[in-house]
């Protein structure tokens, strides 16, 4: 066996690229050939990632606290806060839009890390138990709570338990399991899930010509060629980005895959709906666009002030006095009397029902929106109802973005400096996501109402059912940036 032959797929190969390829197309076939023959380079920018991202989860907590007068350019715990929640989140999400998983095959320290493991660890064989696929929606809820309750956005050491802690188990699972894999992302990584869903939306993916592949037929006398795939995809029969980690290994393999451009609809109205995935759309509806929202709307909301309040009054009232004293330590609830911010029992008690009620009420009402839509298309078919559920992965995208880029612009304004027209930025970001939203909604009915008679009437009507979908999880965004 040997590996892929880096200058097999030369311009013009049969799969390679349309004998008319427009230069665009010339060129994105060409940046996947240089991804696939610069592993080495692609290899020296991750570890240099990895030194750099753990030295930005350590450092800080070498350091005293900054201070009132502390600036990013004085103060490495602000450098990193704004490094990780200012820059590297809010920029991950966009990248995955734009260019699919990109960050996870070429950059992301954990999937690289734990490749690395596998390459030298024990090799076993996938637990079933990892299997579960309901892992990255628990994992995701898990650690968006947690970070919440331990204020990671502001202190070094839950950062340290959150990122850090996820590091080694990236690494652990990599030295336990499979060989020269991921195993890690493909079943357990908590942010897993929130990229599956947005490389959905990228106008570029690496596309398998099926037919090419099954033509193709290696030249006699030279061994088999073979290419890893570390993320496990089936490659031969992949149609869409949101398992491939766009690393460009596989580009040429067999004279069939290419890196191509596509719509950024195209995914959603046409390949979603071939497999019914019950659990994308608990991800997208209870986590993205519950869990996510809930944990940015508690600080400003007067819901969340009246639960506390009643709660703190039930603990006076029935002697339980610990639950409004900070009786419980850093790595459970914010407790940094120092910095004069601390948080009792009752605000961790507020905080979990307050998030998990938001994301009840979100979830609820839009999955009921989603199966007036899909009743109003014909007949019951969860596979319709799933569908129609990805069209709202531009509002949840954009709203987690939205959300982790105030945190940006509160970092920003702290030092003085305030960015223009952000909320005009907010309402246009907000309103595009909404009418895309409707758009797929409008197409991806199209695809399930058939060509009788009936069928225009039947798509306005599940067209309107949606965009009561939409107006659930606008209305959260727009409570917060406008109605504040």
């Amino acid at each position: 066996m040997q590996h892929l032959d880096p200058h097999r797929l030369a311009p013009g190969a049969p799969g390679a690229a349309p004998k008319a390829a427009r230069p665009i197309d010339v060129a994105l076939r060409r940046i996947g050939e240089w991804l696939r023959d610069h592993q080495r380079a692609i290899h020296i920018a991750q570890w240099s990632v990895l030194f750099f991202y753990m030295a930005l989860i350590v450092v800080p907590t070498l350091v005293p606290l900054p201070e009132r007068t502390s600036h990013i350019w004085s103060h490495v715990t602000l450098l990193a806060q704004f490094t990780f929640w200012g820059i590297w989140w809010p920029g991950v999400l966009l990248s995955t839009v734009l260019v699919g998983r990109v960050w996870c095959g070429l950059l992301c320290p954990e999937g690289s890390l734990s490749e690395r493991a596998s390459r030298h660890g024990f090799g076993l064989a996938t637990p079933r138990l990892f299997m579960w696929k309901g892992w990255p929606i628990l994992a995701f809820i898990v650690t968006t709570i947690y970070g919440q309750m331990t204020s990671v956005y502001q202190y070094p050491l839950p950062v340290v338990i959150i990122l850090g802690g996820s590091t080694v188990l990236a690494a652990g699972i990599g030295l336990l399991y499979g060989r020269d894999k991921r195993v890690w992302c493909r079943f357990l990584c908590p942010v897993s899930g929130v990229f599956r869903l947005l490389a959905k939306l990228a106008p570029l993916h690496f596309r398998t010509d099926q037919q090419a592949w099954r033509r193709y037929r290696r030249a006699p006398g030279t061994a088999k060629e073979t290419v890893n795939c570390a993320p496990m995809v089936p490659i031969g029969v992949m149609r869409g980005a949101s398992d491939c980690h766009m690393c460009g290994r596989c580009s040429g393999f067999r004279d069939a895959i290419v890196l191509e451009r596509r719509s950024p609809n195209h995914e959603i109205v046409h390949v979603a709906g071939a497999e019914p995935k019950p659990w994308e759309t608990v991800m997208l509806v209870v986590a993205l666009m519950g869990v996510a929202t809930g944990a940015f709307l508690w600080t400003t909301s007067d819901v969340f002030i009246a639960i506390k309040q009643t709660l703190a009054e039930w603990a006076v009232a029935h002697d339980a006095m610990w639950l409004i004293q900070p009786v419980l330590p850093w790595w459970i609830l914010t407790n940094y009397p120092d910095q004069h911010d601390v948080m009792v029992p009752a605000d961790g008690i507020t905080l979990i029902v307050f998030v998990l009620g938001t994301a009840a009420v979100i979830a609820c009402s839009a999955l009921a929106a989603l199966a007036l839509a899909t009743r109003a298309l014909g007949r019951w078919r969860s596979a319709r109802f799933h569908h129609l559920a990805q069209c709202l992965i531009p509002l949840g995208a954009c709203g987690v973005f939205l959300g982790l880029s105030a945190l940006t612009i509160t970092m920003l304004r702290a030092e003085g400096f305030d960015p223009p027209f952000v909320p005009e930025g907010r309402a246009l970001l907000l309103a595009g996501a909404a009418l895309w939203c409707m758009v797929l909604a409008w197409q991806i009915t199209g695809v399930h109402a058939g060509t009788h008679a009936r069928a225009l009437p039947r798509r306005l009507a599940a067209t309107a059912a949606a965009s009561l979908a939409v107006a659930v999880g606008l209305t959260s965004w727009v409570s917060l940036f406008f109605m504040g």
